[in-house]
């Protein structure tokens, strides 16, 4: 639409109510050359004035315009962010003027800012932005001026993060008759994050269930075998959705004289187990003892005689003095010592 801006002069005379009809139209056919009608440019875009995006997205802020037959000077184009502290300056990101296009505030400010349009002078000065950070949360304007003609448009972007892929557990013993709980929660997102439970199958969800949008939360107060199948998790903000899925079983009560009657086995068995556990420790431990007491009389037996006293050289003659014969003699008397305290005998032979 082209808004058109008129400033016309009222005819006023001291004789226009005395004059005849005729001559006062004639007095305003010849005033009428000093009328005037501005008509200056005028921004077109429509949209919502605030914007959402997820971050990582890329998004375009309109600023189409239309300038009047009656503007006559160069076209010139700006975008600034502006500050919401209004003792401050705005911060002006590009400019369009005489045919070339300027970048203010370095590479840091204006990384990922262009106009939308290859020349911005042939009505579309749009702003593109690309991947979009919460840093660029703002409230973004465009003025358009096209001498006289000058019109802006003011736009304010919200940059929010998706919600991550939700993580969904069960809680409850998935017994039919009792109740059980579906829990759904995403690590990241924006908020408010809003959580919502559905069945994958066209059945319709428990009478019996409730929901929680805000924890996400699905609650069945008397779960039964109907209520058995996939469930969805759905969780979503203002620029995004994900979601996760969980089986939900009925199992029945076990039989209680069944689970009794394998407790008592099972503690019979265990008992049992133990019996013949300690009646082998028991036997291998007799067993060890038999062995060891063998053991000692066997190297009992194969001890050697003791050693006599030496002979005194003025009771009789040492060992190394006597003959074969009478080395044997004493031999034999120090067996029969030994045999009596051993009860085993002992010869002597192969002495000459």
């Amino acid at each position: 639409m082209i808004a058109c801006r008129q400033s016309c002069s009222h005819l006023r005379t001291p004789f226009n109510l005395c004059c005849p009809p005729w001559l006062l139209l004639c007095s305003a056919v010849l005033m009428s050359t000093e009328l005037r009608c501005t008509q200056g440019l005028k921004v077109t875009s429509t949209g919502p004035q605030t914007i959402q995006r997820a971050e990582g997205d890329t998004v375009t802020l309109g600023c189409s315009y239309m300038p009047s037959l009656l503007d006559t000077g160069e076209i010139d184009i700006e975008w600034s962010v502006l500050s919401p502290d209004t003792t401050k300056k705005d911060q002006m990101l590009l400019s369009y003027t005489r045919s070339t296009k300027y970048y203010h505030g370095g590479p840091r400010v204006t990384e990922g800012f262009s106009f939308a349009a290859g020349d911005p002078s042939k009505g579309d000065a749009s702003l593109s932005i690309a991947q979009l950070s919460r840093d660029h949360s703002s409230t973004y304007q465009c003025k358009v001026k096209k001498s006289p003609g000058v019109d802006t448009r003011k736009v304010s972007l919200v940059v929010k993060v998706k919600p991550s892929v939700p993580r969904c557990w069960l809680e409850g013993g998935e017994l039919v008759g009792e109740a059980v709980s579906l829990h759904c929660e995403s690590s990241e997102g924006s908020t408010p994050l809003m959580y919502k439970w559905r069945r994958e199958s066209k059945d319709p969800m428990p009478a019996a269930a409730t929901q929680d949008g805000a924890a996400g939360e699905l609650r069945i107060s008397n779960h039964t075998q109907s209520f058995a199948g996939i469930y969805l998790c759905e969780v979503n903000n203002a620029v995004g959705a994900e979601r996760c899925r969980i089986s939900l079983r009925a199992n029945k009560h076990p039989n209680r004289s069944a689970v009794i009657g394998g407790k008592v086995v099972g503690s019979l068995l265990l008992i049992f187990i133990f019996l013949v556990f300690a009646g082998v420790l028991y036997w291998k431990l007799k067993g060890r003892r038999h062995h060891d007491e063998e053991f000692s009389n066997e190297i009992r037996e194969d001890v050697g005689p003791p050693d006599s006293r030496p002979v005194s050289r003025h009771t009789g003659p040492t060992p190394q003095k006597l003959g074969g014969s009478e080395r044997c003699q004493l031999f034999h008397t120090q067996s029969l010592q030994l045999q009596a305290r051993t009860n085993s005998g002992a010869t002597c032979s192969g002495w000459r």
